[in-house]
């Protein structure tokens, strides 16, 4: 990007005075030598960008004993575009007592009005209803049960057919999931560390995170995904395999 923020010297500096060799770095990090000697000069083009090169910021700095945090935000001060950067919609652990209603809200006149005319209605129904004899029966309570029957079985919505996909962040982790349409499922979003997403069913998905931050669940049955603080991708396949993906595999939501 060719945008000069001192980052790169900055942990050039550290690992020098640590007299580190980038060797030895990528073994204790596992970042990549290339993406490690990027970041020292700068190279913003070589690296994955937004997210992805944050998380590589933070995790390199906060090795070599500095404040990752502040250096991360320093990138991204610097990079965004004249618009400004995406931010990714972050989803907190969703609270037992929250309210699944998602409806506008009723001022209290509005409201009071409402229930005075129900209140008007059912008292007219039960004027109409004891006042004629001449009115049918009540179905009876079998009746009523075969009808709710069928009014059941006319609701009932057929599973979507697929593999289940869920996630659970251990961590604050950048996600980015796409269905086999490649359409987004998780469209660049940040988990907060106890957040649970999904569970997603389709015929297969493809899928990146900024960090291994993350258990991957299957069916229900827990993925076998190692730990790790650089980014990492795996595709979901329809026969529930998981296959991890290389750099330039992996989906962006960009």
């Amino acid at each position: 990007m060719g945008v000069d923020t001192g980052i790169g010297v900055t942990l050039r500096e550290a690992r020098n005075r640590r007299k580190l060799d980038l060797s030895e770095v990528e073994a204790a990090i596992k970042i990549r030598p290339r993406y490690l000697n990027a970041l020292e000069n700068e190279e913003w083009d070589v690296l994955p960008g937004g997210a992805y090169t944050r998380g590589f910021i933070r995790t390199y700095a906060a090795y070599l004993g500095l404040d990752g945090e502040r250096l991360a935000d320093e990138y991204r001060r610097a990079t965004a575009p004249p618009g400004g950067e995406r931010v990714p919609r972050r989803i907190e652990p969703v609270p037992a007592s929250a309210s699944s209603g998602g409806g506008p809200r009723l001022s209290g006149r509005v409201l009071a009005a409402l229930v005075a005319a129900g209140l008007i209605v059912v008292a007219v129904g039960m004027a109409l209803a004891g006042g004629g004899g001449g009115g049918s029966e009540a179905p009876s309570s079998g009746a009523r049960q075969g009808k709710q029957k069928q009014q059941g079985r006319g609701r009932t919505v057929a599973a979507k057919p697929g593999i289940a996909l869920a996630l659970v962040a251990t961590g604050e982790v950048w996600v980015c999931v796409l269905d086999s349409s490649e359409e987004p499922v998780l469209d660049g979003e940040i988990l907060a560390a106890g957040s649970r997403a999904g569970p997603f069913r389709d015929k297969g998905f493809t899928m990146a995170f900024g960090n291994g931050e993350v258990n991957v669940s299957v069916d229900g049955r827990r993925a076998d995904t190692p730990s790790s603080n650089s980014p990492v991708g795996y595709e979901l396949a329809a026969d529930g395999k998981l296959t991890p993906l290389e750099e330039g595999e992996r989906p962006t939501c960009t």
